[in-house]
């Protein structure tokens, strides 16, 4: 038969997940081709698998976790094994408990962990059918979970018509039909007329070998229609036809019959309790309504099921508008308002009419609900609803203005624009026309950091002023980071930063964000050396910032430790936030937080730390599909050397994201292309990048590119580019006031001078010792041993490039290695090329942090929370990462890594 290539495949996975293997498919093709069958055939070859089934219903997509709480229902005792956040994140998203709502890539983690736990006593199969109409919360974390099954004994397998968003790039088998000799097969065995040949054929040919189609089509026709083939072949869609073919069968029974079919199919959960009580509101009884012909329809059982999911929309789909109404409405009063408020508030929704405000405002009360589960999605729809159901313009409003908000959060931009324009028809108040253009501000930051968000916040914080300055300030934040991040126009960072600066001083202490807020507005209106006094206070402030306060506005204070010169407070601030950010499980946000830490991390020398940071935003990335730039990795691999792949990947982040508008991206690549080239010594193409980036004025990146903008032109002879980037850094370092700012400055110096060079090396070297830059160190020693030589001193020379070899070997910094080696080979000195140290060790960059990770002392379930894997997939790398670093316990694994000294 047609099926046997799709039945072996899901054998063959049945046996995979028996031997202790993970498996992911997504079984997809047209309605009535086989899915279910197939799905059917799956779970009978899986007998002794524990078996867990979900099925998408239509009426139910916009009730957030509705799948989801099907699928895990069964697993709900586990619940005290997970960790304290996931289990949180889970009794939260199912109503088990009030609290924050979790994101939903911290509920994907703790349904993995589940997964995973339940696959410790044996293999566990999951299905999924009809998941092209899965809620959208339920597909999110369920395609989060298929990516990241690897060690685990689990096979989940996904049913569906269409590859939805979140299905897309899993294993997948598309179930086509029929082949022809097996389709003329079953055709025949279910028709009792002889067929003429063509129209056999033709009928073959339209039904596409839809087995479905191949039952259903011929079913209600009499023998002559078969015969001549009259009444057979449509016009329409085939899925349209097989509908037909149901509602050919469902026309001819009784009322009461067609009634109770309705009620089962607006029922999502297929609860027989709910249906009969709806039927009886409706008049409709078992014994009226029931007969062989509604039984090969519709199945009574412990659940209620359609025997085939297009039953179901064919009864829904064609329904009068009262009847549908009427049955919605009856749902609603056998539904019980105190244990599920929000399916009975959406059958009210749907019984609705027209305008009605009591269903309107039981709506909007689903929707905090709804987004107190982390159910963005949702609360979205309920909020959309309630708008069509609002008659008063003025709550009209006020409620589209919400629902704009909670579509954006979801990642519903169009929507959003669409709900904040009836908000802004109907608006009567200034701080509804102030709150409306502060979710428009949202929308644009919600496309990346360019340059439409900033003037938007701008405006939406001046007309909140006058009634609620708290929020007025926070918005202000909000723009100053838009800017300051994407710095597309310096002209809105300087117009923010002057009407900051013109806000009413705060009443009582100052606290965080007013010293941030006046910090943002000085660094750009006064400059560093004026700023500096309110910057130290403000980074003082952020290293302890209260955690609410993280969540809402740190990513905007982001840019701001570097420009202290303080290694330490800029790692303490971006970990401390890293760290808070993680916890919440405020994925959509930890992306900032990881590109200021690994880029950090980097500049200090800590590749292999780096690099683990670089594995987590990928996996990050991956998961959240959020686009930003990759900072760490710019960094790292120019630091590193690696031409080849730190040229690929600046050439790409300039492309993308001059394209985005996200110009601190562009900024800090032509930073990143500097360092390579100063590294390589090609001086021309380092002095051309430093150049490149110090022509867009971002406060960060704009001032760390001098030192490279300096060394280049000094070795291609431009003193007058270089005494002009002297100029700049010195009034940035000597506000700086630390040991890297004046150390930095120091060399820089140096490069330029004539009797004070030497004293100047020195004073580099000595400050710099004192710091965590071994990167600026080493090359400290570098440009003085290079000096040192053209000034004959060959001796003193070898020492310093010696030093600085061995500091580069041992940093990881290959290409700065090899220029300080073709130095020494100048200076007469004999030296054999050594391998520059990596924190390779064949190692990928997952298992690099998992090593890094499991050196420092955190177990697997904390590792796995980390990096959004089971502890069974930690432990299955981890005895890996044991086989290639030749080492036999976790103890080992630190010494078996280098680390930043």
């Amino acid at each position: 038969m047609g099926r046997a290539p799709e039945c072996t495949t899901l054998d063959q996975l049945i046996a995979a997940v028996r031997s202790g293997e993970s498996r992911v498919l997504v079984v997809h093709g047209a309605p009535g081709v086989g899915k279910s069958a197939l799905l059917d055939h799956l779970e009978d070859a899986g007998a002794g698998l524990r078996t867990l089934r979900a099925v998408g219903v239509e009426s139910e997509m916009e009730l957030p976790f509705a799948t989801l709480h099907q699928l895990c229902v069964p697993l709900l005792d586990r619940l005290p094994a997970l960790p304290a956040p996931q289990r949180a994140a889970v009794e939260t998203v199912f109503g088990m408990r009030t609290g924050t709502p979790p994101q939903l890539f911290l509920v994907g983690l703790a349904v993995l962990s589940l997964l995973s736990d339940a696959s410790e006593s044996g293999p566990v199969l999951c299905v999924v059918d009809d998941a092209q109409w899965m809620d959208q919360a339920s597909a999110q974390v369920l395609g989060f979970v298929a990516r990241r099954l690897l060690a685990e004994s689990v096979a989940l397998v996904f049913g569906a018509r269409v590859r939805t968003q979140h299905l897309l790039g899993l294993p997948e088998l598309e179930v086509a039909g029929l082949h022809k000799a097996d389709a003329l097969a079953l055709l025949e065995s279910t028709t009792h007329a002889r067929l003429d040949p063509h129209i056999r054929d033709r009928i073959v040919a339209e039904a596409k070998g839809n087995p479905l189609a191949l039952l259903e089509l011929p079913r209600e026709r009499t023998v002559t229609q078969l015969a001549g083939g009259y009444g057979l072949l449509q016009t329409d869609t085939l899925p349209t036809r097989i509908e037909h073919s149901f509602l050919d069968r469902i026309a001819v029974l009784p009322r009461q019959s067609q009634l109770l079919l309705l009620v089962a199919a607006a029922e999502p959960i297929g609860d027989p309790a709910l249906v009969w009580g709806a039927a009886e509101k409706l008049g409709v009884t078992p014994g009226t309504a029931l007969d062989d012909e509604t039984d090969q329809l519709v199945s009574f059982d412990v659940r209620v099921t359609f025997r085939h999911p297009l039953v179901r929309s064919a009864v829904y789909r064609n329904a009068e508008d009262a009847d549908r109404r009427a049955v919605h409405l009856a749902l609603a009063e056998v539904t019980d308002a105190r244990t599920d408020p929000d399916r009975r508030a959406w059958h009210l929704a749907s019984a609705a009419a027209g305008p009605d405000e009591t269903v309107a405002a039981e709506l909007e009360r689903s929707a905090g609900r709804a987004q107190a589960r982390g159910g963005m999605a949702a609360a979205a729809a309920f909020l959309q609803r309630s708008v069509a159901l609002t008659i008063d313009p003025a709550q009209r409003a006020e409620r589209a203005v919400a629902a704009a908000d909670a579509s954006v959060r979801a990642g519903d931009p169009a929507a959003a624009r669409r709900y904040v324009d009836i908000a802004d028809l109907d608006a009567d108040s200034e701080l509804l026309r102030a709150r409306i253009q502060l979710v428009r501000g949202r929308i644009a930051q919600a496309a990346g950091f360019n340059n439409e968000a900033p003037p938007i916040l701008l405006a939406a914080a001046q007309r909140l002023e006058s009634f609620d300055m708290d929020l007025a300030r926070e918005t202000y934040l909000l723009a100053w980071g838009a800017a300051a991040w994407g710095a597309a126009d310096a002209e809105n960072l300087v117009t923010i930063s002057e009407t900051i600066r013109e806000l009413p001083p705060p009443q009582g202490n100052p606290r965080p964000i007013d010293l941030v807020l006046e910090a943002c507005a000085l660094l750009v209106t006064e400059g560093l050396d004026t700023a500096i006094t309110t910057l130290r206070l403000a980074m003082d402030a952020l290293v302890d910032l209260p955690v609410p306060d993280v969540l809402g506005w740190g990513w905007a204070a982001c840019g701001l430790s570097p420009a202290v010169w303080s290694e330490q407070i800029m790692l303490e601030t971006y970990s401390r936030a890293a760290e808070v950010v993680r916890a919440a499980g405020i994925l959509t946000e930890l992306p900032i937080y990881l590109a200021s830490l690994g880029a950090a991390t980097s500049l200090i020398g800590d590749f292999t730390a780096a690099a683990g940071i670089v594995a987590e935003s990928e996996g990050l990335a991956a998961a959240t599909g959020i686009p930003l730039a990759p900072y760490t990795t710019l960094i790292l691999t120019a630091m590193q050397g690696k031409e080849d792949e730190a040229a690929a990947v600046i050439a790409a982040t300039i492309e993308q994201t001059s394209a985005d508008g996200q110009l601190t991206g562009v900024t800090t690549a032509h930073w990143a292309a500097a360092v390579l080239y100063n590294g390589l010594a090609r001086y021309e193409e380092a002095l051309s990048a430093a150049r490149a980036s110090t022509r867009i004025a971002q406060l960060v990146v704009s001032v760390w590119v001098l030192p490279e903008l300096i060394e280049a032109a000094v070795r291609v002879g431009d003193d007058k580019a270089a005494h002009e980037a002297l100029d700049h850094l010195v009034a940035a370092a000597e506000a700086g006031d630390t040991d890297w700012s004046h150390g930095i400055l120091a060399r820089c110096r140096a490069l330029l001078a004539d009797e004070t060079a030497d004293d100047l090396y020195r004073e580099s070297i000595e400050r710099l010792q004192r710091t965590l830059m071994r990167p600026e160190l080493a090359r400290a020693h570098l440009l003085y041993g290079e000096w040192l030589r053209r000034q004959s001193r060959r001796v003193d020379a070898r020492r310093e490039l010696r030093t600085a070899y061995d500091m580069f070997v041992a940093i990881g910094m290959a290409a700065f290695a090899e220029r300080a080696r073709r130095e020494l080979l100048a200076s007469g000195e004999k030296i054999r090329k050594r391998t520059v140290e990596t924190t390779e060790n064949d190692l990928t960059p997952q298992e690099r942090q998992i090593a890094l990770l499991v050196g420092e002392g955190l177990s697997n379930p904390e590792v796995g929370a980390r990096l959004f894997l089971s502890p069974r997939t930690v432990e299955w790398h981890l005895r890996k990462i044991f086989t290639k670093l030749s080492i036999t316990s976790r103890r080992q694994l630190r010494d078996a890594l280098p680390h930043a000294e």
